[in-house]
């Protein structure tokens, strides 16, 4: 009977918390939107390249407040919020804003498993845009200033002994107001320009380590020389200690190889399986590190064996190849926003599904467009099987733009503080994408917004990571660096340059646009670059475009980005509507234009 009593209990709290938290304002919604548990919100591993087997989730309610930047922690909060979903958005609950001249504050409280004893416990964050603060039981533990890399701090020495532990966050924020990554927000959405995205966006999370620990596994597969080249950053530890990878395909050992603390390690693959989107073939990667001859760490991880590169072909035409292949790489501009989470997907399977439907639209590739994604999203393309061009969001200002011709104007000159900023952005965000196979190129510059010393980021982003392609300035201020020149024309395709030395791309053309009733953001403001009153007439002029752009591909292209996935806001040029909820176009046509457009250099 007691068993009973506990049970309506349980259930009616968990009534009673869900029914506290509903999506705010009026604004169209996925499907996905009704299937959140508010107990159990984005419940799946943050990290799928590095996986432990013990973690916390700390998603779901917690309180929030909005004060004036600079006033001390408030004494009472103003409600509730979702975490992770931003305060501006409709499945935080709150959908506020907030803006420059205001902070954000989160309070929650946690207790640390009686497991972890003896353990460090690390609090990781997988984003929050923008400046953060991190109290631990009313200490401040740290600071971190960045919107898309994910972050850490080792909170071990301010917890309690036990019971709850308090955690308080700040948040400021000043959107277009500041030089710092931020991609499409702005403080007045209109047309290209979207809704703010202020404090937590990704997973919030509990780790416990011991004192010795893996940091980050790096690898970097070489088909030429059936070899993976690895190295297991750590973090405390001494002279003597090491680490060991192991290889296994389908439970079965591969290879296995050692080496100490601190140095990368080259382990055979023989007889490779390569991955591609046609086979997205992944091996399982296991690394321990030893200290004093016994295992003090694990992780589990994947890799895969694939080769991006380029050539020159028989016609003298520069060629992207995938494991030594010419291979046309071609998909949409994807920007990765939802119209209830705006930069946080509502569930997995929704951040999951527009891969799927890429995939089914015959496309090969993705361009993720001036956002970084929480890492279950590369993961997906791994395993599904999709290219990935990786954009650095833009920020700062936009100077000068050309082009139609090799920029020769002044480039922007950021500050001191901006340009640390964006080095230090964009290297974060490299480091946690380095191991994902299916990103093959780096997109440091989109249309000149925030361009700076752009020899200088192309060359330090290819030395940095010399495994993948590198697009220096995807649109226009081209110089001559890089592994490839990226024109833009709207709507229908165009090569108005030629480079004979580099790959030749059209990075973007299309956004053809349709507006359907009961599938808009805005029902008083919505653009595509052309605009049609029909599925028919919208895939017809996809058609034509497409052709156009096979006959190009002859000419020199070897890339192409369609934009876009889906509509966004008061933009309705998607394949899909913002809801996903109807796909625009006639998709068996697209899909076999498309796949056409991707075959067209397999011999």
């Amino acid at each position: 009977m007691k068993s009973k009593i506990l049970i309506l209990f349980i259930n009616f709290l968990a009534f009673n918390t869900f029914a506290q938290w509903q999506p705010a304002g009026d604004k169209i919604k996925t499907r996905w939107a009704e299937e959140i548990d508010v107990n159990n919100v984005l419940p799946e591993y943050p990290r799928p390249m590095m996986e432990r087997s013990d973690w916390k989730n700390l998603n779901g309610l917690w309180e929030y407040a909005i004060t004036k930047a600079g006033a001390p922690q408030p004494a009472n909060f103003d409600g509730q919020i979702l975490v992770p979903f931003a305060v501006e958005s409709s499945l935080s609950g709150v959908q506020k804003s907030v803006g420059e001249e205001n902070e954000l504050w989160y309070k929650n409280s946690f207790t640390v498993p009686a497991s972890w004893k003896n353990k460090k416990v690390l609090l990781h964050f997988g984003a929050v845009d923008w400046e953060t603060g991190i109290w631990i039981n009313e200490i401040k533990v740290g600071t971190h200033k960045g919107g898309y890399a994910p972050f850490s701090f080792d909170i071990t020495p301010f917890l309690n002994k036990s019971g709850e532990q308090k955690l308080v966050v700040k948040v400021w924020d000043p959107t277009d107001k500041g030089y710092q990554a931020r991609g499409k927000q702005t403080s007045n959405p209109r047309g290209i320009w979207y809704t703010p995205v202020t404090g937590i966006w990704q997973t919030v999370w509990l780790e416990p380590v011991n004192e010795i620990f893996i940091q980050n596994v790096k690898s970097v597969p070489n088909i030429d020389n059936e070899s993976l080249n690895v190295l297991a950053v750590t973090c405390g530890t001494s002279f003597g200690d090491y680490y060991e990878v192991t290889v296994k395909q389908g439970g079965t050992t591969v290879s296995t190889g050692k080496a100490v603390a601190g140095e990368a390690l080259d382990i055979s693959v023989p007889s490779a399986k390569l991955w591609s989107p046609e086979s997205p073939f992944l091996y399982d990667l296991e690394v321990k590190l030893f200290s004093n001859g016994k295992v003090v760490d694990e992780v589990k991880s994947y890799f895969a064996m694939r080769k991006i590169s380029t050539k020159r072909d028989e016609s003298g035409i520069v060629r992207f190849q995938l494991n030594n292949k010419d291979y046309f790489q071609f998909g949409p501009l994807d920007q990765g926003w939802w119209p209830d989470g705006l930069y946080t997907a509502p569930t997995d399977e929704a951040l999951k599904y527009d891969i799927q439907k890429t995939k089914e639209f015959g496309f090969n590739m993705i361009r993720k467009h001036v956002k970084a994604e929480p890492a279950r999203w590369y993961a997906h393309c791994d395993k599904l099987g999709i290219l990935v061009w990786q954009d650095m969001p833009n920020g700062d200002r936009s100077p000068q733009w050309q082009n139609h011709q090799y920029f020769n104007g002044t480039e922007l000159k950021r500050s001191p503080e901006s340009e640390a900023n964006y080095r230090a952005e964009w290297k974060g965000i490299m480091d946690y994408l380095y191991s994902h196979p299916s990103i093959v190129c780096w997109v440091p510059f989109n249309e000149a917004w925030g361009q700076f010393k752009t020899e200088e980021i192309s060359d330090w982003t290819k030395s940095y990571d010399p495994s993948r392609l590198v697009n220096p300035a995807s649109g226009g201020n081209f110089y001559h660096v890089g592994d490839m020149i990226d024109l833009h024309n709207y709507p229908g395709p165009a090569m108005y340059l030629f480079d004979g030395a580099r790959a030749n791309v059209l990075g973007e053309y299309g956004g053809i646009g349709l507006a359907l009733e009961g599938h808009l953001w805005a029902t008083d403001r919505n653009w595509g670059y052309v605009q049609f009153k029909n599925s028919k007439e919208v895939t017809d002029q996809y058609v034509e475009y497409a052709e156009q752009l096979l006959k190009m591909i002859k000419s020199g292209f070897t890339g192409a980005v369609y934009t876009q996935t889906t509509d966004v806001e008061g933009e309705v040029n998607g394949l899909m509507t913002y809801d996903r909820k109807v796909i625009k176009m006639d998709e068996e046509r697209v899909r076999q234009i498309n796949q056409k457009i991707c075959n067209s250099l397999h011999k």
